[in-house]
């Protein structure tokens, strides 16, 4: 059969059932697998046979989601994590150790920023923080020796920024070093940062993937294009032998697997942040209208953003398909067909002026959520980002009066009608 388009792979991709099997992805709700030899288990915890024998480590249910989200971004293996935050997690680590570096934009999501600034600080990896614009010559200067990898948001949360991904994928290539990406707002309906030079993909799924607001969940999808043995002395963990596993060298044994095989075997072991099956069903359920609900939440989006740009009240807003807004040439490049149904804008009055708006929406609530089918509005600054400073905030690309408002699948005349009254209150 011809090449699937991405509809298609969002219904069918991931799992084929048998004759007489499940049509539906099973959940495999079990802790433990059976087999018949002991001989055949020990192999199994020696890696020299795949299988699966305990599911803090892999299961059926969570694999086939997983293996779904792969075909979308057009990577060759992936997992799926607890959450999105255990997924950024858990791709730096397999690839840092203490004494790294590492170059992150600057425009990410705060949690994302706590991770790398200060909880890997901790554990011994320094990090630069690069405005997402960076010209290559000036981001070719932050390399350091130590440096092991280069990440970014393709879309940043809250502030929209648009990474250009081209220019960070050069470096980190020149460099000898991966591009790890968060795509989580684009989802791969918008954007396949592969195809652009990305190395390895995140994704919170609670987000637009899930779609629903049911399951915490977070995905990891390696290109296989990175050559780990071709820079051996910087990845050691992946190109020198495991003594865990009797001196395992992963690169030998599971050639472009062996990334995913690493976090697998060593950080899932260790760290066991895996889904549950039944989340990893919700998020299975999810995806099958993923390719239907984004280009209504963007739809919805851009009528509210073109709504909130004539309004007096409104300060400025920040939408990419929005043809004045300063993404809107990066956006053309990147996410030509959309971007997602999130918008950033800031109401006359300041702080106090939005808390009373947010306060005022009956249609839209006020949750520490975004990027579900329901429309929903936050204030990053007390919230999500709080443990950020002024100038963090700044670079951050996040004002004190910045509203973030995720647009739903609901009708665009309500959620336009609901935000209007809203301001009309003030």
């Amino acid at each position: 059969m011809t090449k699937k388009n991405l509809g298609t792979l969002c219904v069918q991709a991931g799992y084929e059932p048998k004759n007489g099997e499940a049509r539906v992805v099973p959940i495999v709700q079990s802790t433990t697998f059976k087999y018949d030899s002991s001989e055949q288990m020990a192999n199994l915890f020696d890696l020299k046979e795949a299988g699966y024998f305990y599911t803090r480590l892999a299961n059926p249910t969570n694999d086939a989601v997983a293996n779904k989200i792969v075909a979308l971004e057009g990577g060759v293996a992936g997992i799926l994590t607890s959450s999105g935050q255990a997924a950024n997690f858990y791709a730096l680590l397999n690839i840092l150790k203490a004494g790294d570096h590492i170059i992150s934009s600057s425009a990410i999501y705060g949690g994302t920023y706590n991770l790398i600034a200060n909880t890997l600080k901790n554990f011994g990896i320094e990090a630069t923080f690069v405005d997402p614009n960076i010209s290559i010559e000036d981001l070719n200067k932050e390399f350091k020796k130590n440096t092991k990898v280069v990440f970014g948001e393709t879309l940043s949360n809250p502030s929209l920024k648009v990474l250009d991904i081209e220019t960070f994928a050069t470096a980190a290539h020149e460099h000898g070093v991966p591009l790890i990406v968060d795509n989580t707002f684009p989802t791969p309906i918008f954007l396949r940062p592969i195809e652009w030079g990305a190395d390895i993909v995140t994704h919170s799924t609670t987000k637009y993937m899930n779609g629903s607001a049911n399951s915490v969940g977070g995905a990891i999808v390696d290109s296989g294009n990175f050559d780990w043995s071709k820079y051996k002395d910087k990845f050691p963990g992946l190109t020198e032998p495991d003594e865990s596993y009797h001196g395992v060298v992963f690169t030998e044994s599971f050639g472009k697997g062996a990334y995913i095989t690493k976090m697998t075997t060593t950080l899932m072991r260790d760290l066991g942040s895996i889904p549950s099956p039944q989340n990893s069903f919700y998020l299975g359920i999810g995806l099958e209208t993923l390719h239907l609900r984004m280009p209504r939440h963007f739809e919805n989006a851009l009528a509210l953003a073109k709504y909130l740009k004539s309004n007096d009240k409104i300060s400025w807003v920040n939408f990419s398909g929005l043809e004045d807004d300063s993404q809107h040439e990066l956006a053309q490049k990147y996410l030509p067909k959309g971007s997602c149904g999130v918008i950033a804008f800031g109401i006359k009055g300041g702080r106090v002026a939005a808390t009373k708006f947010m306060d005022s929406l009956k249609l839209a609530a006020v949750v520490t959520h975004v990027a579900d089918a329901r429309t929903c509005v936050l204030h990053p600054a007390s919230t999500t980002h709080r443990q950020m400073n002024d100038e963090e905030l700044k670079k951050a690309g996040i004002s004190p009066d910045l509203i973030r408002m995720s647009v739903g699948i609901e009708d665009a005349e309500d959620i336009i009608a609901d935000v209007e009254q809203a301001l009309n209150s003030l």
